[in-house]
């Protein structure tokens, strides 16, 4: 079967469950009803279908693990709560097409027999919040869900997009990152003891993009999932481009295509004369320098350039950029976002911020400079969730792909440069092709 194009990104906005029905939608779940737990995950596990939320975990093993648990309460949740800058992914998805997603999470339920499901979102994403809720309105009076579902809305915390945060949040508790086991949560939500017995209740978690594909993968078959990608990476993903190019925006392209590609063709590359600099995957990830671009965008392709995949983000700098505003703006972006219940993490923010920023303004010499990557790498030490490994990727690969740049502003500062804002995308104009963003926190 030929590869489409655009499955996952509706070429326009589904006005109605019968527009999704009418391009087969349901019929993954249709056949879904049909089969085992064990059969449907091993359709997804053939399909080779991986995480779209960052890590790129097999979506099969997951699932596998939450269903041989001897618990008979099992929760299935999807993180809508995208917030990592530079995307804006989900959000476009479920505005284009909601259907597939709870179809996706019904199909996941049934994997792993779910009691329940929840679909975490931030409160200022309405307009997502209005399609998903319509969309599980329709499909119920359908009788298309078997699984009830519930959306839960948090806050704008930046956090609230990390696994162990949003299941507080499912709780009713602050957007705070648990002590947890490692996903999949064989201790997941609404734990309690009752009757001297402990009920751990195994909840999964999975990305809103990585459940949108489960449908199509049910209906069409593994084969057909693999006939696009790679080996290592199957099927598309949804990237986001933005930063110093001409047409920012929201693409769905197979995976192992060149980065190049998504620069150049889709993000119709820098302004004239200018040269691309950096590009970094949300704030995830180190840096990726101009040389590397051609290299596949695949987890396999990024992991051996060290960089990384991610959530499907790009931002990109041009030579006009200044560097070391880059790492300070980000590490300050970390730092402010940080919840503050592990030291090693806010503290080493902290202190790698204040030490770039006087290298920013003229006050900062080679101590700053080793200080700041000191703190940054220090910053993971005993912590509960990614964030401060976040920030041991940027500062030091920034500082070590762009060391002169660094060692220039060494009592001196940034001269004339413009100001660096972390690209926090609140919102998207399709029609003008344009981001909307916000830079978050602006105090700790």
């Amino acid at each position: 079967m030929a590869a489409p194009t655009g499955f996952l990104l509706a070429p326009k906005p589904l006005a109605s469950l019968d527009e999704y029905i009418a391009i087969g939608g349901g019929k993954g779940l249709s056949r879904a009803l049909t089969m085992t737990s064990a059969d449907i995950i091993a359709e997804v596990k053939k399909a080779g279908l991986r995480g779209r939320g960052g890590a790129g975990f097999p979506t099969a093993i997951k699932w596998t693990t939450i269903s041989h648990s001897s618990c008979p309460t099992r929760y299935m949740v999807c993180n809508a709560a995208e917030g990592e800058p530079g995307t804006f992914k989900d959000r476009t998805m479920i505005r284009r097409n909601p259907y597939q997603l709870i179809e996706g999470i019904q199909v996941a339920a049934l994997a792993i027999n779910a009691k329940k499901c929840f679909i975490g979102m931030k409160t200022s994403f309405e307009r997502e919040y209005l399609r998903l809720s319509g969309a599980i309105e329709e499909m119920s009076a359908r009788g298309l869900i078997h699984t009830p579902v519930q959306i839960v809305r948090g806050p704008e915390d930046y956090l609230l997009g990390e696994e162990r945060a949003l299941l507080e949040v499912i709780e009713g508790k602050e957007a705070m990152p648990r002590e947890a086991d490692n996903p999949p949560y064989q201790i997941g939500l609404f734990t309690r003891t009752m009757f001297d017995v402990y009920e751990p209740n195994p909840t999964d978690v999975n990305n809103a993009e990585t459940l949108s594909n489960v449908g199509h993968i049910l209906r069409e078959g593994p084969e057909w999932f693999r006939s696009m990608g790679t080996a290592d990476t199957p099927g598309t993903m949804v990237f986001t481009i933005c930063g110093d190019v001409r047409t920012p925006g929201v693409y769905e392209l197979p995976m192992g295509t060149p980065l190049r590609e998504l620069v150049e063709v889709h993000g119709g590359g820098t302004r004239p004369g200018r040269k691309v600099k950096a590009i970094y995957s949300g704030v995830t990830n180190p840096v990726i320098t101009a040389d590397h671009l051609d290299t596949p965008l695949d987890f396999g392709s990024m992991r051996t350039i060290g960089a990384g995949l991610g959530s499907g983000g790009y931002i990109v700098y041009d030579d006009s950029t200044c560097m070391v505003r880059v790492a300070y703006r980000y590490a300050e972006f970390l730092w402010l976002e940080s919840c503050g219940q592990c030291s090693s993490c806010k503290d080493g923010g902290h202190t790698a911020t204040i030490h770039l920023r006087k290298l920013v303004e003229g006050s900062g010499n080679s101590v700053d400079l080793a200080a700041a990557i000191q703190a940054a790498v220090k910053a993971p030490s005993g912590t509960r969730c990614f964030l401060p490994s976040e920030l041991a990727n940027i500062v030091p690969s920034t500082a070590d792909a762009y060391r002169d740049e660094f060692v220039g502003h060494f009592n001196r500062g940034c001269q004339g440069h413009a100001e660096i804002t972390v690209p926090k995308i609140a919102d998207y104009d399709e029609s003008a092709r344009n981001f909307i963003y916000t830079h978050g926190r602006t105090t700790p």
